[in-house]
């Protein structure tokens, strides 16, 4: 009974104080926190999260390193041969830098790295069309060649490798690229039928056997077991691949004023020259003999070969006998040629070189395009694969040239790539023998990234607008005059001949 009493009380207590608690919160006798109304200032126990505001992270010079050595065995998705439906591929024009080589300096005191420069389906990295190709240019007598092209080897063939001779990676890196737009171009497009004239295919090369052999490897990729009659391969005497447009004084005072630029870029970076005395000290060697060794170079092919960095021979007069250059040496050096490129973009010097340096290629391959545009008969003279074989110092001023310098440095067999559509409402005029510029729109993809709204001449085309490609007209007056508005000029012949100070 005492405790039923108990519990009546405690109830009757509680409910008291639920209707008290209330009645002070109706008459806002309490302080409360209703939706809608501003929270008084306080200690908040809610963790916020401050926003930072940081800098993007610096690419690491040894992961830039990797990129450059384009190993094949890598996995790529590419986009040549990408386009609306219904729109006809006219021509590509692919210009390629050379594969993997051997270095074109040598360090000194140290052993030249071991490289076997023969080419053997059976050593690593192979590819599965290495064997046939192999064979096939055993039979390049066949083919027909410019000047002193026919008497270079169509395959490296040195068992200890020869300065700058292209390494069997090189030959499989283009291989692959070759499969990849056959793939895209013969597979997809038919770009060209099976029995394809002679006229139809071009490739040049300059006077290097890397060049050559780069540019044969890539197209036996492209065009399996080509008939060596049907080809020619000319030679470009310039690494520019100026043709008879070489003569341009402007130029040439440009990219003197760029490499008095990179001296004193290089001479006044404290860490690159520390660096420099740490590797002459370590390998017995004056600081000036190694710069001048340029050994960066061969330090990224030990690099892309996975082999040891070099040590000091044992009769040197090394520091230390058997010190070694280090991972942290390469990087340094690495970072300046980042920290170079950065102020070379922003300088400008060397981009008023590869506008002139890059346009006579450039203007080579707009007049191709319209005379593509022009072609309706069989047995037409423009080509419809036109493939340049050339180097870094080629394919670095083209990029510039075109507004592509965010692509960064050429790896090893980096491609280049321009394709030529035209679109389905394209109608052949009454007496006339082609195609317009009007219903023609170019691609420029590299590495098989497409660029194309990225380049100078297309960067503020409205890609969302009822046209989503780039129209060809915007690359050809690009080509003839707005390319020369960066060193005033609206002309090549103009441009070539300004007083440079």
């Amino acid at each position: 009974m005492l405790a039923r009493n108990r519990f009546i009380l405690l109830l009757a207590v509680g409910l008291l104080l639920a209707v008290l608690s209330f009645s002070l919160q109706y008459l806002q006798l309490m302080p409360t926190s209703p939706v809608g109304e501003e929270v008084p200032r306080g200690k908040s126990r809610k963790r916020v999260n401050p926003e930072v505001h940081t800098e993007a992270p610096e690419p690491d010079p040894i992961a830039d390193a990797y990129r450059y050595c384009n190993l094949p065995n890598q996995t790529e998705h590419t986009w040549e041969g990408h386009s609306l439906a219904d729109y006809k591929l006219l021509s590509v024009h692919v210009m390629i830098r050379h594969g993997d080589r051997y270095p074109l300096y040598s360090i000194p005191q140290t052993k030249r790295p071991a490289i076997d420069c023969t080419v053997s389906p059976n050593r690593k990295p192979s590819h599965p069309l290495l064997a046939s190709f192999i064979s096939h240019m055993a039979q390049g007598g066949r083919g027909h060649w410019d000047a002193s092209l026919g008497s270079l080897p169509r395959v490296p063939n040195h068992s200890s490798c020869e300065m700058g001779e292209l390494t069997q990676t090189g030959v499989v890196q283009h291989l692959k690229n070759g499969v990849i737009l056959h793939q895209a171009y013969i597979r997809r497009h038919r770009l060209l039928p099976p029995d394809w004239l002679p006229r139809q295919v071009f490739m040049e090369s300059t006077g290097k056997s890397r060049t050559l052999q780069s540019g044969l490897a890539l197209l036996y990729g492209f065009l399996p077991d080509f008939p060596w009659s049907k080809l020619t391969v000319r030679q470009q005497w310039s690494t520019l691949f100026c043709g008879s447009s070489c003569d341009c004084p402007a130029r040439s005072r440009y990219l003197d004023l760029e490499q008095k630029r990179q001296y004193r870029q290089r001479t006044s970076d404290a860490e690159l020259e520390h660096n420099y005395v740490a590797m002459a000290t370590a390998l017995g060697v004056a600081t000036r003999t190694l710069r001048a060794a340029n050994p960066v170079d061969s330090l990224l092919c030990h690099l892309c070969h996975g082999l040891p960095f070099p040590c000091a021979n044992t009769n040197s007069n090394a520091h230390t006998q058997g010190a070694c250059l280090t991972l942290n040496h390469f990087a340094v050096i690495r970072r300046q040629q980042r920290d170079d490129e950065r102020e070379r973009q922003e300088v400008g010097l060397y981009r008023r070189y590869a506008v002139l340096a890059a346009h006579p290629y450039l203007n080579r391959t707009a007049l191709r395009m319209e005379a593509a545009l022009r072609r309706r008969r069989k047995g037409a003279e423009e080509p419809v694969f036109a493939l340049a074989s050339a180097h870094d110092v080629t394919m670095a001023p083209l990029l510039s040239a075109l507004g592509l310098e965010g692509a960064g440095f050429p790896r090893f067999a980096a491609r280049l790539v321009f394709e030529l559509w035209k679109s389905p409402e394209a109608k052949e005029g009454k007496g006339k023998k082609g195609g317009t510029v009007e219903n023609a729109f170019i691609r420029v993809l590299y590495n098989g990234k497409d660029l194309t709204f990225e380049t100078d001449f297309c960067r503020d085309h409205d890609r969302h607008s009822a046209q989503p490609l780039c129209p060809l007209s915007n690359f050809l007056n690009f080509v003839r005059r707005d390319m020369f508005s960066i060193v005033n000029a609206t002309s090549y012949q103009e441009a070539c001949h300004l007083t440079v100070l």
